[in-house]
């Protein structure tokens, strides 16, 4: 009534906007009213919300944010009162606790060691780009080789915080991962929550992510792995990102999620060498996420951003990394610039839009492939090339009988995932309502792709009532991941610790999001009961249910564990590097498994062959060369196995080794300097 009463006003008659809106042609006497009224509106200043609105508001923030908080330092306690009961660990001496930190990952504590017997940071850094006491005959720059970045951190802190007067350096290094683990946890509550717009998913997510740790984590059993240390951040960037595709987004709130947007992956790209590849999927998905919604291209290119800077900053700290430059993601930013730059302004939803967005698509795809293949001509590359002939035999494109090639298919971690690992996720319900929500999701996707290419445009602000999930940008990029990351999961395990735990965060955003349920209910004609109350109601109870019956099945076993005291118990592993250290020659050099020349190289400090990295030629090499002699190939043989072979008094091995040392597990040979033909 006050915008009426002054647009009936003199005053009102003589502003020059008035003028201006009737330019063209007169208009009635409501038609004036009516449009005075929405400029006033539109030039005023909103008006607060009422107080109990910004109190509701304030403790539902408050109170998701202490959930969050409090599920990570939960599952960060969890894990250590479960790590001590495994391994017994307060109650070993070091040697035992070295043990412990089993498969590849023990040379990265090893480095962590060495930093802090150091005289100083400086000297410690040194030695290790310069190392040439790890592997016989070859001086590595360890740091970029081994990604030892945060190892460098964590001896950096344990000295500057004081920690070294109060607790040993074990656990203030295990501690740091298990925080960081943590804070994994709250960054995937956080995703979910702001997904779903309720809190309760992330509690979901938290809750079904422990359960499954089995299939999400490797954290119980390879504390020090790179993925440990980069995933925490990688999750954070996932959540940053998030918010900021969202259309609602103030901002602040805009602002803030892209400052930590860029610092988390700033940080995930410098802990983890295999990190560009993982964004190089994240960006296939952004740029499918700006074909299908143009209204978030500009927020989109600012990423495309983040990720070059990101690639620079790499390159410099990682010794100018060539494997940087001829990554992928590289080569599919810098076409994703190129193409936006010659795009043309046309209107939307017209015929000659649609044809340019196919050309723009295949324009992309053509020069990421031409810049990538120009960069490996022209910049000097050994880094991960094993990989690329890995995935081409892995996916039958090329058959080889390449020892290393082969050795590789044989690791667990890079076969297909087995049945067990599905039966798992089924067992706790997660399996089925993640299948549930995905195909809700990518049905709306679809819709709203088919609507786009139709020529309708979509809603600024997607409500409630729509009942288009699919119309949210954030939903598209996510639907569009999970997918990829699952196509590559079903065929190398290894990748199911990157892809399980988000399947955790969309299924229970899936189940606690009203949007979802409105949705179902749109296709489904629902008329006997009012589908927003009903969605509003399904999307807390389904939830409940779904956590009571995960409590009343699980939680007794996660306290059974945390009540076991359980006993690694390894002899044979403690007397042989017992032995090496007391009666070893110093100048001694050790052969054997990549495994096991890791775990002596952490706990004796001794030079060996090889060490279980998959990154380096060489090493590569080193190992295939203990099996079988240059020029070999993999066919039968008429010898049998060396190991087995050796042992054998009569055999000619004896001519040429020694035995030293031996127990129920492991034996120890000295290669003969005078040989000694017996008969």
């Amino acid at each position: 009534m006050m915008a009426k009463e002054e647009g009936d006003g003199p005053g009102a008659q003589s502003e020059p906007h008035t003028d201006v809106r009737q330019r063209k042609k007169p208009k009635s006497s409501e038609s004036q009213e009516s449009a005075k009224e929405e400029k006033i509106n539109d030039t005023r200043t909103p008006e607060r919300a009422p107080k109990h609105l910004l109190f509701q508001r304030f403790a539902k923030i408050f109170i998701g944010c202490l959930a969050a908080v409090t599920s990570g330092m939960m599952y960060a306690l969890y894990l250590s009162a479960y790590h001590e009961r495994k391994f017994w660990f307060s109650n070993r001496q070091e040697l035992e606790r070295e043990i412990t930190f089993q498969g590849d990952s023990g040379i990265y504590y090893s480095y962590y060691k060495d930093m802090l017997k150091a005289p100083s940071f400086e000297r410690g850094v040194y030695e290790l780009t310069h190392n040439n006491k790890t592997v016989s005959l070859k001086t590595i720059n360890a740091v970029q080789q081994m990604s030892l970045y945060p190892e460098l951190i964590a001896s950096v802190l344990y000295h500057a915080t004081g920690s070294n007067e109060i607790t040993e350096p074990e656990y203030f290094y295990i501690g740091i991962v298990f925080g960081l683990q943590g804070i994994y946890v709250t960054a995937l509550f956080v995703t979910s929550w702001l997904m779903s717009g309720t809190w309760l998913a992330g509690i979901l997510t938290v809750a079904w992510f422990i359960i499954n740790r089995v299939d999400t984590t490797r954290i119980e059993h390879s504390i020090p792995l790179r993925e440990n240390w980069a995933l925490p951040y990688f999750a954070c960037q996932v959540a940053a990102l998030t918010g900021y595709l969202k259309s609602n987004l103030n901002t602040y709130a805009e602002r803030f999620c892209y400052l930590l947007m860029s610092a988390s992956t700033y940080t995930f790209m410098v802990m983890w060498e295999y990190s560009h590849y993982l964004l190089f999927l994240q960006a296939i998905s952004l740029f499918l996420l700006d074909i299908f919604s143009v209204e978030q291209s500009d927020k989109v290119h600012e990423v495309y951003k983040i990720y070059v800077f990101s690639l620079f900053l790499g390159y410099i700290l990682q010794f100018e990394n060539p494997a940087l430059l001829v990554s992928p993601l590289l080569s599919l930013v810098a076409a994703l610039m190129l193409t936006k730059c010659l795009q043309l302004n046309v209107k939307k939803g017209t015929f000659v839009a649609k044809i340019i967005k196919v050309i723009n698509f295949y324009l992309v795809c053509t020069l990421t492939v031409t810049l990538n293949v120009l960069m490996k001509m022209f910049v000097p590359h050994k880094e991960n090339g094993h990989m690329l002939k890995f995935l081409e035999v892995k996916f039958g494109l090329n058959m080889t009988k390449n020892f290393t090639m082969n050795w590789l298919l044989c690791q667990e971690s890079l076969q297909a995932p087995s049945e067990d690992f599905f039966l798992r996720l089924t067992r706790s319900s997660l399996l089925p309502f993640y299948i549930l929500v995905l195909i809700i999701c990518l049905l709306s996707v679809i819709q709203v792709i088919f609507r786009r290419i139709n020529g309708k445009s979509l809603k600024e602000s997607v409500t409630l009532e729509d009942g288009q999930i699919g119309e949210k940008p954030e939903i598209i990029y996510h639907v569009i991941h999970t997918i990829l990351l699952g196509s590559l999961a079903m065929v190398i395990e290894g990748l199911k610790y990157i892809w399980t735990p988000y399947v955790c965060m969309l299924a229970a955003f899936g189940v606690c999001s009203p949007d979802l349920w409105m949705t179902l209910f749109k296709w489904l004609r629902v008329r006997t009961v009012h589908p927003v109350l009903l969605a509003i109601f399904l999307s807390m109870a389904v939830p409940t249910i779904i956590g009571l019956s995960l409590w009343k099945e699980f939680f007794p076993r996660l306290m059974t564990e945390l009540s076991e005291l359980q006993e690694f118990y390894d002899p044979d592993t403690v007397e042989l590097m017992t032995w090496i250290k007391r009666q070893a020659p110093v100048a001694a050099v050790f052969a054997g498994s990549p495994q096991l020349m890791g775990a002596i190289k952490l706990c004796t400090g001794w030079m060996v062959t090889s060490l279980p990295l998959y990154n380096d030629d060489d090493l590569l090499k080193r190992n295939e060369n203990v099996v079988c002699e240059e020029g070999e190939k993999l066919t039968y043989s008429k010898y049998g196995r060396f190991c087995h072979e050796v042992k054998i008094n009569y055999s000619p091995y004896v001519n040429y080794f020694t035995r030293v040392y031996w127990n129920r597990s492991y034996f120890v040979y000295k290669i003969n300097t005078v040989i000694s033909f017996q008969s």
